[in-house]
């Protein structure tokens, strides 16, 4: 059976903060809740014994148990402290369900209660739950206004955090905002990460430039040098970078040349988002710095299986990295791209979807939204196995936050006085 299994992150309303991330799941080309209770329970299980490691590092996951998966105590499965046990209906109308959410909760467990509805079941297991999950369009009529109003309205008064879900369009998430939700979930979450810089600001700044000059087919590394120099903010960055646990130098080193030949122009390449890294930035600006390399790992490495790909591996990262630029400037994409010596195969990929990049481009974006439907085809189109493409996946996110672990901490150097 075809497994493929995506995060999906959750934020603090009026904040850039991440508190954690949803775990969504597909078997074959349905919606893998939609399957029967046990090929749900069979495909989660075998998912966390042979991935949890991966998954379970810095935010807590949100997960659906079917009442398979809690009979069986998978549960157990994690820290307590890292996951929120989603309920819903197929569990809430079981017989036995409330001795065992009874259980979990007094050894510490934190339930949420997914699509709550005022009815007497559901309520039964409101004091057990922290979160309660509502899903919220952006043309809601005045009576499904006024009946999220009323659960909002009771569960805050039980003390409980309200998360709107499916918030995948701007509508979605003002309407979220307008009802005073809690916590924030959907895919338009991305486009509200960070704070934009104003483009003719962005564009004179040495990052830009070092973006630019590293894009080129042959780059010049006096000429990066001379951008890192001028620049105290990147060359603070790229010294912290190098000098980090990732790298392990025996000795730190001062020198911004020592610094760029130990990177090398293929790592620069791949860290140059990373040097706009600032200690006092935001989680939102955190999340987005991950995500640009999540899709960039997740492209160079799905590559390598897409026949005929019209693009190396090196520029398949890029593509991945380049996607989120107008997340970061005030500007549109294509404004942006213009001013970067990459790839007419990347551009057009970027901005229309066309061309086998372009392929490759909308598979990644469609995963990271759980378009189970159109990943298959397009997996298909491109010759990509799905169970390769959610392995991947999986690996990548594994990479991106072991990577981020290390860039971020430093380690003990013996060859140091």
């Amino acid at each position: 059976m075809e497994k493929c299994v995506v995060r999906r992150a959750i934020k603090e309303a009026g904040t850039e903060k991440i508190i954690g991330y949803e775990l969504f799941f597909q078997n074959d080309s349905d919606d893998l809740y939609a399957q029967s209770e046990s090929v749900a329970a069979d495909t989660i299980s075998d998912f966390f014994m042979n991935n949890s490691h991966k998954i379970f590092r810095d935010k807590k996951i949100f997960i659906t148990l079917t009442p398979s998966l809690l009979f069986r105590n998978i549960a157990r499965v994690f820290d307590k402290d890292k996951v929120v046990i989603q309920i819903e209906d197929n569990l809430i109308v079981h017989p036995l369900a409330m001795p065992i959410v009874k259980k979990y909760y007094n050894e510490g467990y934190v339930f949420a209660i997914n699509d709550f509805q005022f009815t007497p079941k559901y309520l039964s297991f409101l004091e057990y739950a922290e979160y309660v999950r509502l899903k919220v369009g952006e043309n809601l009529s005045e009576q499904e206004i006024k009946s999220i109003e009323n659960i909002l309205q009771m569960a805050k008064g039980f003390k409980k955090k309200c998360v709107a879900t499916d918030l995948d369009t701007k509508g979605a998430y003002d309407q979220a905002l307008a009802l005073g939700m809690d916590y924030l979930e959907g895919a338009y979450i991305a486009e509200t990460l960070t704070t934009k810089a104003e483009k003719i600001t962005y564009m004179q700044g040495n990052f830009f430039q070092l973006v630019a000059a590293v894009a080129k087919d042959e780059p010049d590394m006096v000429e990066i040098e001379a951008i890192v120099s001028r620049d105290a903010g990147l060359t603070y960055a790229i010294l912290k970078l190098v000098n980090s646990a990732y790298f392990a130098l025996r000795r730190r080193t001062a020198s911004i040349r020592q610094a760029l030949v130990t990177l090398g122009i293929g790592q620069l390449r791949q860290w140059v988002y990373m040097l706009s890294f600032r200690q006092d930035e935001s989680d939102g600006s955190e999340e987005m710095l991950k995500l640009s390399f999540l899709r960039a790992n997740f492209a160079r490495d799905l590559s390598q299986y897409v026949s005929d790909c019209p693009i190396t591996k090196t520029e398949a990262y890029m593509m991945g990295m380049f996607s989120t630029l107008n997340y970061m400037v005030d500007a549109p994409l294509e404004e942006l791209l213009a001013e970067i010596p990459i790839n007419a195969a990347i551009k057009d990929a970027l901005l229309t979807g066309e061309g086998g990049a372009g392929k490759l481009y909308q598979l990644i974006i469609c995963y990271e939204n759980a378009d189970w439907k159109k990943c298959r085809v397009l997996a298909d189109d491109l010759d990509v196995k799905i169970s390769i493409l959610s392995q991947t996946y999986i690996n990548c996110v594994e990479e991106v936050n072991s990577i981020w672990d290390n860039l971020t901490t430093d380690f003990p150097r013996p060859d140091e006085d």
